[in-house]
C-alpha cells in the first residue's frame, strides 16, 4: 500500500532543536531579548551545569532547548526582568553520538561535534569496506516524530554530488549493507527509492 507510506525529505525532516537534549561540553549561546549585557556563550560543565549573570548556576544537561529557555525565563523573571524572552542556541554539539554498522572499516559508536555529513561520518569510522560494501545500500536511520524512519543513499552519487550529502544528527544510525546480504534491511533498500527520502522502517 504505497499510498499510506510516510515520507519526509531528508533536508527538512529533522526537528532536532526541540528534541535534542543538551549534554556536557555543549557550547550554548544564550540571549535575552532587549538586554544585551545578559547575552552570553557558556559551555555546559561535566555536571551538566551552566553559570549565568544574575541567576548563577543552572542545570542544562538532559534538558531540551525549549525546557531550558522556559527555565531561564522563569529565573530571570523572579525579581530581575518582566516577561523576559530567552533564546538558547547550541553552537557546538559535543555530546552527540552516532552509530555506524555493517561493512565499515571500524564499526562502532562515535561522538560528533558541530555539523557532520554522511561522508564525514563514514570517514570517522575509517571508511567503508570496499570488498564487501554495497555502495548503493547506505541506510540512514533516525527517530522522526516518534517513528523509526530510514532513508537509502547511493554513496557513489553522494560522492559525485548528484545526491546531497545529508547532515547527520545525534542518535542517527548508519548501516552500510554488505552486497551479498539477504536481510530485512536489504528488502527495505529494494522497496524504496535511493533519493534520501525518509520512510517508516
Amino acid at each position: 500500500p504505497g499510498g499510506s507510506r510516510h515520507t519526509t525529505s531528508a533536508s527538512g525532516s529533522y526537528q532536532g532543536a526541540s528534541d535534542y537534549r543538551i549534554g556536557a561540553q555543549d557550547l550554548l549561546a544564550i540571549s535575552v531579548f532587549g538586554v544585551e549585557e545578559l547575552n552570553k556563550e557558556v559551555r555546559v560543565n561535566s555536571n551538566g551545569q551552566i553559570s549565568l549573570p544574575l541567576i548563577g548556576g543552572v542545570m542544562a544537561g538532559g534538558r531540551t532547548i525549549p525546557e531550558l529557555e522556559a527555565d531561564l525565563a522563569k529565573k530571570y523573571s523572579e525579581g530581575y526582568l518582566q516577561k523576559p524572552q530567552v533564546s538558547v542556541f547550541v553552537k557546538e554539539f559535543t555530546s552527540q553520538r552516532i552509530t555506524l554498522e555493517g561493512a565499515i572499516a571500524k564499526p562502532g559508536i562515535y561522538p560528533i561535534t558541530g555539523k557532520t555529513s554522511l561522508l564525514q561520518a563514514i570517514a570517522l569510522a575509517g571508511g567503508i569496506d570496499d570488498r564487501t560494501a554495497d555502495l548503493g545500500g547506505i541506510v540512514l536511520m533516525r527517530q522522526i516524530n516518534g517513528k523509526r524512519m530510514a532513508a537509502v543513499y547511493d554513496l557513489r552519487q553522494v560522492r559525485k554530488g548528484i545526491t546531497g550529502d545529508p547532515q547527520i544528527y545525534g542518535d542517527d544510525i548508519i548501516v552500510v549493507e554488505p552486497s551479498a546480504s539477504k536481510t530485512a534491511m536489504r528488502r527495505f533498500i529494494e522497496s524504496v527509492p535511493v533519493l534520501g527520502i525518509f520512510n517508516v522502517l
